[in-house]
């Protein structure tokens, strides 16, 4: 018993694998006994993932921050997903350009103000929190007044819904219900650049070595503050990728889009903690990070069916947090008795 429960504080991979298995099992129990407001299948299930592309992404972007170390985080990829999708509705529905480099305008835009996230935070000196907290509000700002608090919902913008259809799987998708686009076109792409990039890479080692130890890493060589600007640059990079991801979901390039509510950056952290990303830098693994958003985006899906009218969508701020509660003591447990996670 002692070994499988040291199986589980130290290997996040296994906990999350079983945490996935014992809500989607909750669930279809709730399912089977009526006590849902409508069906939990394996149709509900693969539709909730259109939530799982941006989640997952900005959990990525999170993690590549968070392993820089010194309270490295990012406040501001939601409001980069908003002023970048601005952008991108400027490019691609206002001024007529095509959608690759519409695309790539974007990303290169988010990747410019994640760049000033990191000259702050690297350079300058400034704590993390306060430098992406005051670039949240400013980039949140120039997102709402650049186009007079109006959304740019041209027709050209309007047809980019189709990235948020669902399609069937090749050989054996008349098996499996369909999946969103979305998967295939960002998501899965992140993905393997994000662990290419960790785990392949000269940039990937350094990125730990400095959140473990950035003292000894400048002893070592390593260009600590160069390393820590670029995790800012590539998180601004995804975020703007989001962007153009949120702007096929709601068909629109909206001003609030990565800020309404209660915006995409703490949930973002949330999952990145979860999946096992020591909030102290220098651990964290991609595959975490994805299962992570698995978990929370099927808890959220099955919340909504187990209250009625708003009250799911309250009770998922209550899961969040005691989610993201139960990671970061999880998280703490396992450094003091076990020496980290993997």
């Amino acid at each position: 018993m002692s070994r499988a429960v040291r199986l589980l504080l130290t290997q996040r991979i296994a906990l999350l694998a079983v945490l996935l298995v014992v809500v989607v099992v909750t669930f279809f129990i709730n399912d089977m006994g009526g006590y849902l407001t409508a069906p939990y299948d394996f149709d509900y299930m693969s539709a909730s993932l259109i939530s799982a592309v941006p989640l997952a992404m900005l959990g990525l972007a999170e993690m590549l921050v968070i392993l820089s170390g010194r309270g490295g985080i990012d406040l501001s990829v939601g409001a980069i997903v908003s002023l970048a999708g601005m952008g991108f509705g400027f490019a691609y529905g206002e001024w007529g350009w095509p959608l690759w480099p519409a695309i790539l305008a974007t990303a290169g835009l988010g990747a410019l103000l994640g760049a000033v996230n990191g000259f702050l935070v690297s350079y300058i000196g400034f704590p993390a929190l306060i430098a992406t907290l005051a670039t949240f509000y400013a980039y949140k700002s120039l997102a709402i007044v650049v186009n007079d608090q109006q959304p740019i919902s041209t027709a050209p913008v309007q047809e980019l819904f189709t990235l948020s259809k669902s399609v069937e799987l090749p050989l054996f998708g008349r098996y499996v219900p369909d999946v969103p686009l979305g998967i295939f076109t960002f998501l899965l792409p992140t993905v393997v650049a994000v662990w290419l990039l960790l785990a392949r890479t000269g940039y990937g080692r350094r990125l730990y070595a400095i959140g473990t130890n950035d003292v000894a890493a400048r002893w070592a060589g390593i260009p600590v503050r160069d390393t820590r600007f670029k995790a800012y640059v590539y998180a601004g990079l995804i975020s703007g990728l989001v962007a153009v991801v949120t702007v096929g979901q709601f068909a629109s390039a909206r001003p609030d889009a990565g800020v309404s509510g209660n915006g995409m950056a703490l949930p973002a952290i949330t999952i990145a903690v979860l999946g096992g990303v020591a909030i102290t830098g220098g651990i964290g693994r991609v595959a975490g990070v994805v299962l992570a958003t698995l978990l929370i985006v099927w808890l959220n899906a099955g919340i909504l069916l187990a209250f009625v009218g708003n009250e799911g969508s309250q009770y998922q701020l209550l899961a969040l947090g005691a989610v993201l509660i139960f990671a970061a003591l999880l998280n703490g447990l396992t450094n003091r008795k076990y020496g980290g996670t993997q």
